[in-house]
């Protein structure tokens, strides 16, 4: 019968924090069990005892772990949980709305209670339209986004009020307004309804042509795969701005600045040109061998966290598949997995899957951006409000590097 240990007992026996030792389960070194009464962790004993004589696992190069306790979001091996909940199963199954409650609460909203309202502000639409209408033509729509934030903060008075009903509050207005102050395209039609749900509202502002069932059924699983994603780079910052009590805004604010890097958020626009670049399906070889000539990445492919492809983009490729099964689009994608794959590079990761969605609905460019963002504030808000229950700023510390102290006059 498997002996099983507690974290405590298992951090102990392995000379490392408890902190560490989540780590480990993270990076795929230790597996790990929930315990029988659904409180804590348990750990093999006889795994725990393999790696304490095998010694501890090396970090490795131009790598950097930092481990943050966290009850929302679990990736192990690759799988993906939210709240204990595989993403996969609720990306199907459940709303954007939904998935965004059970970050922020732990539990979905009970279907007897009314539906709590995602609308921003009168005065907040006035001022975050305002704000990104005064950008030039052609701006994209996360670069819209990052403006809209603040000039909704302005209107918001209370917006330093952080304890947790507040903060709900301020969350669903924000979502709202990041999605109503974005201009529609061109020729698409808006909905009667304020209160639609956020995946169908954002359509119209990223698309002209009106989606079909299955279309939209995709980006409202793309909304879910992309809301959190434990400690990835946006996230962490977000968390740092909360841990000092940056108000929820301020906070949505510092996640946009990071998520727009080429090597986080941005990198769907990458994906978005590779699969451009190309006339049709047969062209795929030349675009793909152009850029590995040119000593460059293939963006879209391999992740730094799943090592056997990512769960995410074999989800939404599938429910684009299925949607489009003829586009032209659809073909030029699977041409790129299908070169990629011959040539035994990495597998495709989320932003390809997004990218593949955003060029098979016709959508404007930086789509998949915009979606990630819209998406991923979900989970700023869910760790903002861990920070704000934690006990002060979470500072980290460098490892200095540079000249050594002058020795002698």
């Amino acid at each position: 019968m498997t002996e099983f240990l507690t974290a405590a007992e298992a951090a102990q026996r392995l000379g490392v924090k408890p902190a560490t030792l989540y780590a480990y389960v993270s990076r795929g070194v230790l597996s790990r069990a929930q315990a029988a009464d659904g409180r804590g962790s348990r750990f093999d004993a006889g795994e725990i005892e393999r790696l304490a004589r095998r010694g501890r696992p090396r970090r490795p190069a131009g790598a950097a772990d930092i481990t943050v306790e966290s009850a929302i979001t679990e990736i192990a091996g690759d799988r993906l949980r939210y709240r204990g909940l595989d993403v996969m199963k609720l990306a199907v199954s459940r709303t954007f709305e939904d998935v965004a409650e059970l970050l922020w609460t732990g539990e979905f909203p009970p279907a007897s209670a009314p539906r709590p309202s995602w609308r921003a502000t009168p005065a907040a639409l006035t001022a975050g339209r305002a704000a990104q209408s005064a950008l030039p033509a052609g701006t994209l729509p996360l670069e819209r986004l990052q403006v809209i934030v603040p000039a909704m903060a302005a209107t918001d008075p209370l917006r330093l009020q952080l304890d947790p009903p507040a903060v709900l509050a301020a969350a669903r207005s924000i979502v709202a307004g990041m999605v109503d102050c974005l201009p529609p395209v061109p020729g698409a039609r808006l909905g009667t309804d304020p209160d639609e749900p956020v995946a169908e509202r954002l359509w119209p502002r990223l698309c002209a042509r009106r989606p079909g069932p299955a279309l939209l059924r995709a980006l409202s699983a793309a909304l879910v795969l992309l809301a959190d994603h434990e400690l990835a780079a946006s996230t962490l910052a977000a968390r740092v701005a909360a841990s000092v009590r940056a108000d929820p805004y301020a906070v949505v604010g510092t996640g946009l600045g990071a998520m727009s890097g080429t090597l986080h958020g941005g990198a769907s626009l990458a994906a978005e040109a590779l699969l451009g670049a190309a006339a049709d399906a047969r062209d795929v070889p030349r675009v793909v061998g152009e850029l590995l000539r040119r000593g460059e990445r293939v963006p879209g492919f391999g992740h730094a966290v799943y090592r056997s492809g990512d769960p995410r983009g074999i989800v939404l490729l599938d429910l684009v598949r299925r949607a489009a099964p003829k586009s032209g689009q659809l073909a030029v994608a699977e041409a790129v997995l299908a070169e990629v794959r011959r040539k035994a590079l990495p597998e495709p990761n989320i932003d390809l899957a997004l990218a593949t969605f955003a060029r098979v609905a016709g959508m404007v460019r930086g789509s998949g951006e915009a979606i990630f963002a819209v998406a991923r504030t979900a989970g700023w808000i869910a760790h903002a409000l861990e920070a704000y229950a934690g006990p002060g700023p979470l500072r980290l510390r460098a490892v200095y590097t540079g000249r050594a102290a002058a020795v002698g006059p």
